[in-house]
């Protein structure tokens, strides 16, 4: 190899060509990224809930069990299983400290007839201690109905607390004025992260019932159904649980069949998508008092983001921005780019369109630095690329390609950099939920 890159230094432009097609292909050291680890593929029926990084441990749930490895070696460290027949329907987005949730439920038997009961529900919170797999507590909640359907932001980590919304009601098909058992303001609850103990009940505006919750330190927060005909946004004190402020979502009702989850709790930013064609498709921020600030639709001026694919839309918190990946009309055919927003005005900071078609996959930013994985289909190789963007300018650092593919069929849930390495989180029946690579 060092040979050829001699001859590439001082061949000219035949040199020139061959570098390009060894760059292409992730054949050119210094200009590439190779394998260093993959996951075992996941067998049966397996999906992917939520994936942590914990120092130099990358962590993944799924239906069933919570596996760590080591994100130097690929080295499995260890591994948590939920109990008899329960299986995971919700974990909390991140990991405060170590330590997360996981919300799971009995699945229902099937009897001598073959009829299968009907499933007890999501009935029990764990919180794990990720360095280790150990238990830490475990607590009830009130799931209300049998389902066990995965479900977003059901429970969530943040300023040391755990984060709890009782009641599984369906608001999609749940008819106006219906009755309910459980009240609005019994339906929060937080727990010491670490002991589990009680520290308080929400103070829910009447009418209103939490739906999706998020927490960081100085607030917990939360999606409320108010009136069953609307959702709205809420702030509670993390202390007390006291109401601080609840708002509208939109300046004009919306839905409470949209589809809402939180992007990042500080700064809070929540993803909303209507199902009506004329609905409400955008990332909303807003201010510490709740008031609305940046507003980035989903089809908008600097392109559209692929509502379907969550990966190609995160927040910057260190620098205030939303980064996507927006496809836009590039005179004969589509491309893909990297877009800044401001969250404070919703106003574009700066794009990036990327190379010959390449189609971007996820996004990850931290310490000024925006990663990009790209699949570069349109190369006869079909492998992936790396981009490396400056998160103030947008301007490009680095860009490599991969000497092997990353399986790119299956949808890239994540996106973790760490210790100059790239792992690609994947979820699905049959993949391997983290593939890492390093440049060489």
């Amino acid at each position: 190899m060092a040979v050829v890159v001699g001859v590439l230094v001082v061949g000219g432009g035949a040199g020139a060509i061959i570098g390009g097609i060894l760059s292409d292909q992730g054949l050119l050291p210094g200009d590439s990224m190779e394998l260093a680890w993959q996951s075992p593929p996941d067998r049966g029926a397996a999906y992917g809930n939520g994936d942590w990084l914990v120092g130099d441990t990358v962590v993944r749930s799924r239906f069933d069990a919570v596996t760590a490895f080591d994100t130097g070696s690929g080295q499995k460290r260890w591994e948590h299983a939920v109990p008899g027949r329960d299986e995971i329907c919700a974990v909390s987005r991140t990991a405060d400290g170590s330590v997360a949730l996981l919300a799971h439920g009995e699945q229902g038997k099937t009897d001598v007839d073959g009829e299968v009961e009907q499933d007890r529900g999501c009935a029990t919170v764990t919180a794990l201690d990720l360095t280790s797999g150990r238990e830490l507590w475990r607590t009830r909640r009130a799931p209300e109905t049998g389902q066990l359907d995965t479900e977003p932001d059901l429970v969530a980590t943040g300023g040391g607390l755990a984060v709890v919304r009782d009641g599984d009601e369906d608001w999609h098909y749940e008819l106006p004025g219906a009755a309910r058992s459980l009240r609005g303001d019994q339906a929060l609850r937080a727990f010491d992260l670490r002991t589990g103990a009680p520290r308080w009940k929400a103070a829910v505006p009447g009418g209103c019932f939490p739906h999706r919750v998020a927490a960081a330190a100085r607030h917990v927060v939360a999606v409320l159904v108010c009136d069953r005909t609307e959702l709205r946004l809420a702030a509670f004190d993390p202390a007390s649980g006291k109401e601080r402020w609840t708002v509208p979502l939109d300046r004009r009702s919306v839905d409470v069949r949209a589809d809402v989850t939180f992007l990042s709790a500080d700064p809070l930013v929540v993803r909303v998508v209507e199902t009506a064609p004329s609905g409400l498709r955008a990332h909303l921020a807003f201010g510490s008092d709740g008031r609305p600030q940046g507003r980035v639709e989903f089809d908008g001026g600097a392109g559209k983001i692929d509502e379907y694919q969550p990966a190609r839309a995160i927040v910057d918190e260190d620098g205030g921005r939303l980064l996507a990946l927006t496809t836009v009309r590039c005179r004969r055919w589509e491309c893909d780019r990297v877009v800044a927003f401001d969250l404070t005005s919703g106003r574009e900071l700066w794009h990036t369109t990327l190379h010959n078609q390449d189609e971007g996959l996820a996004l990850h930013s931290r310490g000024g630095r925006v990663t990009v994985l790209v699949d570069r289909g349109y190369k006869q190789s079909k492998k992936e690329g790396l981009y490396v963007l400056d998160a103030a300018t947008g301007e490009e650092k680095d860009r490599r390609s991969y000497s092997e593919d990353v399986n790119h069929d299956k949808p890239v849930a994540d996106l973790i950099v760490q210790d100059g390495l790239v792992i690609a989180v994947q979820s699905g029946e049959g993949t391997r939920s983290f593939a890492a690579y390093r440049p060489w």
